[in-house]
C-alpha cells in the first residue's frame, strides 16, 4: 500500500488488528522509499498522518471531557473529588483508541527515520551562489550539480507570499529550464549568463549552486530539499 487516506483510522472496518495490517502495509512501502533515499512524498505524508493522529485524539478527549460526569469518590486524604464521565465510550471508540495509539507511535519512529536520512543527505550537500548576488534574491536561478556527474540541472525559482488563516508564509516555486552539460568553456558563470540572454525578464537573477556529493534521486529527494534551502536564504 503506496498511499494512506487522510481519513483511514474511520474508514472502512474499525478493527484493531485490520487497521493494525494496514498500517503496516503503508509503512513498509515508505521504509522502502526510504532505504532508496527517496524522502518525499513519504516523509512529508508521514508528518501529516502523525499532525492528524495528535488532533484526533486531542479533538477525543476534549469531546469526552464536554459529557456531564457524576461524582464517584471523595479522597479526604487529598482533599479531592474524584468523577466518573457518563458518557457511553463505545466498543468502536476504544477500539479507535487503541488504532490511535499504535499508529502515533509506529509513524513517529518512521518519521525519526526520515528526518535521519534527511540530515544525512543534508551533510552532503553544498549550497552556495553563483557569482555577485543582487540585492534582490526572491527570484532566479538554481543549478543542481552532482559528483562524477557532468549535467547541470538548471531550474528557475520564484519565492512569494502566502496568507492562510491570517498567517503569513513565504513559498518557493521550482521549475526545470534544461539540462545542460558541464565543460571547461560552460561553467556554472557562464551558464548562468547564457540563461540571461534567453530570460530577459531577469537582467540580474539571483543564482545558487546546489551541489551533492552523492548520486541522490532530484525529484523525491534533491529538489524538496534546495526549496528549504533557498528559503533560508532569501527570508533573510
Amino acid at each position: 500500500m503506496s498511499k494512506l487516506s487522510k481519513n483511514w483510522i474511520t474508514e472502512g472496518l474499525i478493527d484493531f488488528e485490520y487497521k493494525k495490517y494496514q498500517l503496516l502495509a503503508y509503512l513498509q512501502e515508505t521504509d522502502k522509499s526510504f532505504k532508496a533515499i527517496k524522502l518525499y512524498p513519504p516523509l512529508g505524508e508521514l508528518i501529516e498522518h502523525h499532525r492528524n493522529l495528535n488532533a484526533f485524539k486531542s479533538g477525543k478527549r476534549q469531546l469526552l471531557d464536554m459529557f456531564p460526569k457524576a461524582l464517584e469518590s471523595v479522597d479526604f486524604k487529598k482533599k479531592k473529588l474524584n468523577y466518573q464521565s457518563q458518557s457511553d465510550d463505545s466498543e468502536m471508540m476504544k477500539e479507535i483508541h487503541l488504532i490511535t495509539d499504535f499508529a502515533i507511535e509506529k509513524i513517529q519512529d518512521q518519521i525519526y527515520e526520515g528526518r535521519a536520512i534527511y540530515d544525512f543527505v543534508e551533510d552532503h550537500i553544498a549550497f552556495e551562489p553563483v557569482g555577485i548576488l543582487p540585492i534582490y534574491t526572491k527570484e532566479g536561478f538554481v543549478f543542481l550539480t552532482r559528483e562524477k556527474r557532468s549535467d547541470i540541472h538548471a531550474f528557475r525559482y520564484q519565492s512569494s507570499l502566502l496568507q492562510i488563516a491570517g498567517e503569513r508564509f513565504r513559498s518557493i516555486s521550482l521549475w526545470l529550464v534544461g539540462i545542460f552539460q558541464r565543460t571547461l568553456v560552460r561553467t556554472l558563470e557562464a551558464l548562468k549568463l547564457e540563461l540571461i540572454r534567453e530570460i530577459k525578464e531577469l537582467p540580474n537573477p539571483a543564482a545558487w549552486r546546489m551541489h551533492s556529493k552523492q548520486d541522490f534521486p532530484i525529484e523525491e529527494t534533491l529538489l524538496p530539499i534546495s526549496k528549504r534551502l533557498l528559503l533560508q536564504h532569501v527570508s533573510k
